[in-house]
């Protein structure tokens, strides 16, 4: 395998690997496997193929264990973030980015340093509706949707660390979603502001979501008596949700923390 240059960024802890789209990643999942496991690769909780052309990009995410995904929030801000540092783009700058869940834009809203904050237009939620679920021993009612991909949320206070690790996976991987899901415990602490604890599909626990924080928000406003503009504190740090006719609008900052090559192949991950 070729070196691969590899840029990493995160969102709230939440980090992507970013690599140009270019045919020399020829096995995305085992090269995403490779390079995301967090002792013998880089560490990531995805890896993300992308092109750049001024300021429009193109990307196609994989999780962690090398599963596909649609769209992540988080590493959609990273991808736009990269690319508004190659660009030096200042407040003001729109990004496009085409994805697995269709096209995104992004408002540069500020910028420190390698941090970009951007207000991102993630769509409209679908398919919401509330649902009776079996899993882990219990029965739970859930909010599901797709905020360009699958989403399952608890609401109601926030599980125990034991709860937490037996429900998010059962739920994740519950036959009710044939592709999986990613699961939120949702906590309404106020009308503006929520809580939240996530459970990644194809990751695990992770300290951010964007299209989590959304989805969250999404579910507490219509299921759960909150509003329609909110704080989704997570593990990570607090991001903005709006929930408009527009569509939903998630607000908060990426990080660019690293240039790099990969130079390890596939079987870096192996002991």
């Amino acid at each position: 395998m070729p070196a691969i240059p590899i840029v990493k960024a995160n969102a709230y802890g939440n980090d992507f690997l970013l690599a140009p789209d270019d045919g020399a990643v020829a096995d995305p999942p085992s090269f995403t496997r490779a390079a995301c496991a967090r002792h013998l690769g880089i560490g990531a909780d995805g890896l993300i193929l992308f092109t750049m052309t001024g300021q429009r990009a193109t990307m196609r995410l994989w999780n962690a264990d090398g599963s596909p995904s649609e769209l992540s929030g988080n590493g959609l801000r990273c991808l736009a973030a990269h690319l508004a540092r190659v660009q030096d783009l200042a407040p003001g700058a729109v990004v496009t980015v085409d994805t697995g869940a269709g096209t995104k834009t992004l408002d540069l809203v500020a910028r420190d340093g390698a941090r970009y904050t951007f207000r991102a237009a993630m769509g409209q939620p679908e398919d919401l509706r509330e649902t009776e679920l079996v899993a882990a021993g219990e029965t739970v009612r859930a909010s599901v949707l797709r905020m360009g991909n699958p989403q399952c949320i608890v609401l109601g206070a926030l599980p125990s660390p034991d709860r937490f690790n037996r429900l998010g996976p059962a739920l994740a991987t519950h036959s009710a979603f044939p592709a999986g899901t990613n699961v939120e415990f949702v906590e309404v602490e106020a009308p503006d502001r929520v809580r939240i604890l996530i459970w990644e599909r194809g990751v695990g626990p992770t300290t951010s979501s964007g299209t989590g924080s959304s989805a969250s928000a999404v579910a507490a406003a219509a299921h759960g008596g909150a509003g329609r503009d909110l704080a989704v504190v997570a593990p990570g740090g607090t991001q903005r949700v709006e929930w408009t006719p527009d569509g939903v609008f998630l607000t908060g900052w990426a990080h660019v923390v690293l240039d790099g090559t990969w130079t390890g192949g596939l079987d870096a991950h192996l002991p």
